[in-house]
């Protein structure tokens, strides 16, 4: 009778070393939804898709949450801008953003971070796997960027991928050593648990 209702006030037997890490993981996906809407605000406008640092605080997100919780974090943050916050770039909020030019680059944020995050859990916290999966979610990204942009605007395909890829290649892997190397530096100092 005493093991019946301790499961049913408790029906998943959480110990409170596990409701303490799901609460730092939760934290973590706050401040990493807030570090990806700061990303938003440096931006350089080029053409209809700006070149700004959300996707590298994407990437972080995936390496050092995990594919659970980095998804979680960048859906907290799409939804924060879809309900008017301004979040996207250029301080920018609201449902027509998800659904304007730059709404596949935005939607692909989301499965960037879980690929990043996957990436490792699968093949190891090793920077062969991290790079590799920082470079398959961006490409993820530009595939559903590019696809939304040409649908949207009317483009051809060419023309979406000469304005929305090619001028945002070299920054992009740059964007990808620089997210290696502070992922690098800070998991060494603050080891997040992944779970």
């Amino acid at each position: 009778m005493e093991t019946v209702s301790k499961s049913r006030t408790n029906p998943t037997h959480e110990t409170a070393d596990e409701r303490m890490d799901r609460l730092k993981m939760g934290i973590y996906a706050a401040l990493f939804a807030a570090l990806t809407a700061a990303g938003a605000y440096l931006a350089i406008p080029i053409g209809p898709v700006p070149i700004i640092l959300q996707n590298m605080f994407v990437l972080l997100a995936g390496l050092m949450l995990g594919s659970k919780w980095g998804s979680i974090s960048i859906g907290l943050y799409l939804f924060a801008g879809a309900i008017g916050f301004p979040v996207f770039s250029g301080g920018t909020g609201g449902i027509a953003r998800l659904i304007g030019p730059t709404g596949g680059y935005l939607i692909g944020f989301l499965a960037a971070a879980y690929i990043t995050g996957k990436a490792v859990e699968t093949f190891g916290d090793r920077w062969m796997s991290r790079i590799a999966g920082m470079v398959i979610a961006t490409l993820v990204v530009y595939g559903l960027g590019v696809s939304v942009l040409k649908w949207v605007t009317a483009m051809s395909w060419q023309k979406a991928f000469v304005v929305g890829v090619l001028p945002f290649l070299i920054g992009d892997g740059l964007k990808i050593a620089a997210a290696e190397a502070v992922y690098r530096m800070v998991s060494r100092q603050f080891p997040v648990p992944r779970s």
